[in-house]
């Protein structure tokens, strides 16, 4: 059994669209529009570091290359997943992701970028743009050029709890007002289709028009995320989604519970609360990694938390 708990120091990212409340999460912000926080990250554009213990210091990249049994031996190039914490205090720009098959062509190799959003906070009225009204590709590519934003975007109301779990090819935005955790491959591909001719140091952001007509999917279809009840026996974790490039639960703890770590490694955030792990003090905005045969863990207080594992 591996009992250390390897606890992240995360990175923050200045946006065009960020806001301040990061800082409720532990987040010194060096800034006032600080939308991203790479929370567990090892992504060259965001390479987080080990914050204590065997391997202080350590980037995350670094651990999982040299150090690949304390991740179950998961084969692969890089490290599997992202972790972000999101604060849109403005729109941030339609986008759309590719898959792997498009990013390995066009992108030097990357991986493609599914990803998945679960809602810690939203304004009342907020809504989220998820999908398009396109009837199949060649009236995507219309709409697009012809700039029939109103008419192509898909919006949906979110409150706080809901889930989003979106595949390459769809089309998406967060909106203002919205905070949300995001779990995602190891892929920083984004596909801008439309942002709202702002401007950033004078000039416009750059556009991928061509890029998302290539890989936006047609027409959108609206459909639960997929479950994979068997991935783990843990019962008092609530199942979010479970697809090919990850699972993502919610746990509860009102007073102390356990849970015992059976995947390849767990991802863990505390996105509320306070209480212990197996008696170290944590609290809201703390990110940690329960290694490889970590068995099980103790958790006291009052807290809630977002777990992933490949």
């Amino acid at each position: 059994m591996n009992k250390e708990i390897f606890f992240l120091n995360p990175v923050l990212k200045e946006t065009i669209w960020g806001g301040t409340r990061l800082a409720e999460f532990g987040c010194t912000l060096p800034g006032s529009h600080i939308g991203e926080c790479w929370a567990i990250s090892a992504h060259p554009n965001g390479d987080g570091t080990i914050a204590s213990g065997t391997y202080a210091g350590m980037h995350l990249s670094r651990l999982w290359s040299e150090h690949r049994g304390l991740f179950g031996n998961v084969s692969g190039d890089r490290f599997p997943l992202l972790t972000k914490i999101i604060d849109a205090e403005a729109d941030l720009s339609i986008q759309v992701h590719p898959d792997d098959a498009y990013a390995q062509t066009h992108e030097n190799g990357s991986l493609g970028k599914t990803e998945c959003w679960y809602i810690l906070d939203a304004k009342p009225g907020t809504t989220i743009v998820i999908g398009h009204n396109a009837e199949n590709h060649e009236e995507v590519k219309e709409m697009i050029e012809q700039k029939r934003w109103k008419e192509f975007i898909r919006e949906v109301p979110v409150h706080k709890g809901d889930f989003f779990y979106i595949e390459p090819g769809t089309v998406h935005a967060i909106k203002g007002g919205t905070l949300l955790l995001e779990t995602q491959q190891n892929s920083d591909i984004t596909y801008r289709v439309y942002d709202y001719d702002r401007l950033s140091d004078g000039k416009p952001r750059e556009l991928h028009v061509q890029q998302s007509i290539d890989v936006i999917k047609a027409p959108f279809v609206a459909k639960e995320p997929p479950k994979n009840s068997r991935k783990t026996c843990n019962t008092n974790m609530r199942e979010l989604v479970g697809c090919t490039f990850f699972s993502v639960w919610t746990l509860d703890v009102k007073n102390e519970t356990e849970i015992t770590q059976d995947q390849k490694f767990m991802l863990v955030s505390v996105i509320d609360g306070s209480g212990e792990i197996d008696g170290i003090s944590v609290r809201k905005g703390m990110h940690f990694i329960l290694p490889f045969e970590y068995g099980t863990a103790e958790f006291k207080g009052c807290m809630s938390l977002v777990i992933s594992a490949v």
